[in-house]
């Protein structure tokens, strides 16, 4: 049967049709889920070389079980997938010469989901406090404070001289202090924060 007429099957039937000796089923399927496999194992191990070896198992493998393959028990993909994760991680295992299992999970530094809604409604009560402020000084707060610029650069940028930045970012700093201050408690801020 030609390969084209072949994507009308899907991979039980496939299978199914290789088992009875119909090496077209074979290519269809290798064309199908090879590409997917090595994607898989490529992601896992990160060398193409060895992702190429898993591959190949992985479908030799599913080539040998293909006459006793129960449809419905379990997807075609599903179960190379599994084999291709098993097959990769031995390999792991290998490359590293230890027991996967026994070495110690790495710690996730991520901020936790309460540290991240945290920050979240201090840069959302930070925002509407900045909305507050005269916008000269809003707009040397935001250079200073925020964008990280030194008080020449933004002389430059609003058009002032250096004591006039320092001026309006010490004003604006000391408002948004007010604005804040009854806010410390509920945003989590303490007095060495």
């Amino acid at each position: 049967m030609p390969l084209d007429a072949m994507n009308e099957y899907d991979d039980d039937a496939l299978l199914a049709l290789y088992a009875r000796g119909d090496a077209g089923a074979a290519r269809a399927l290798t064309a199908r889920l090879g590409p997917r496999v090595f994607s898989h194992a490529q992601r896992l191990l990160s060398d193409r070389a060895e992702a190429e070896d898993v591959t190949q198992e992985a479908l030799l493998r599913l080539w040998r079980i293909a006459a006793d393959w129960r449809t419905g028990e379990a997807k075609v993909t599903t179960w190379l997938y599994r084999v291709t994760a098993n097959l990769c991680t031995d390999r792991l295992r290998k490359r590293r010469g230890t027991d996967l299992d026994a070495v110690p999970e790495i710690r996730d530094e991520r901020p936790s989901v309460e540290e991240t809604m945290q920050q979240r409604a201090r840069a959302g009560a930070l925002q509407a406090a900045l909305m507050q402020l005269p916008e000269r000084q809003r707009q040397a707060v935001v250079l200073r404070h925020i964008e990280g610029l030194g008080n020449p650069e933004i002389a430059g940028i609003m058009d002032l001289g250096t004591r006039a930045v320092e001026s309006l970012t010490a004003r604006g700093k000391k408002a948004l202090e007010a604005l804040l201050l009854g806010q410390r408690e509920e945003l989590g801020l303490h007095d060495d924060t």
